[in-house]
């Protein structure tokens, strides 16, 4: 009752994890259009890429510890040595992938502090 149980809850945690990744997709996609088209009219602005950037590295991210979240629950109902070396793996690249997206939304924050000294 509790292996179905926590195998369900592991599996909804993947699937919201997939749908947050999903849905940031979307969201700058449709960001992206609406800049591009701004070109258009005179609207379009690289700042705006920034934002897109920084907005898909935080869904990415979350979407990333769900389902790292989801493995751990995994790994606790089948606790083999395979499933254990790809749950290390799979948190190891999440922090890599996560320093690396912090690293570069910090600098893209300090660029547009640069770029917009306060007076």
């Amino acid at each position: 009752m509790l292996t179905y149980f926590l195998s369900t809850l592991a599996y909804i945690i993947s699937i919201a994890s997939i749908l947050i990744i999903a849905y940031g997709v979307i969201v700058c996609i449709i960001q992206f259009f609406r800049n591009e088209l701004g070109r258009i009219s005179q609207k379009f602005s690289k700042k705006n890429l920034q934002r897109m950037r920084i907005d898909l590295s935080a869904y990415l991210l979350l979407g990333l510890e769900f389902l790292i979240a989801s493995d751990i629950i995994e790994t606790v109902l089948k606790p083999g040595k395979e499933e254990l070396i790809l749950l290390g793996v799979m948190v190891v690249l999440r922090t890599v992938l996560s320093v690396f997206l912090n690293k570069e939304i910090k600098e893209i924050v300090q660029d547009e502090d640069n770029a917009n000294p306060v007076k």
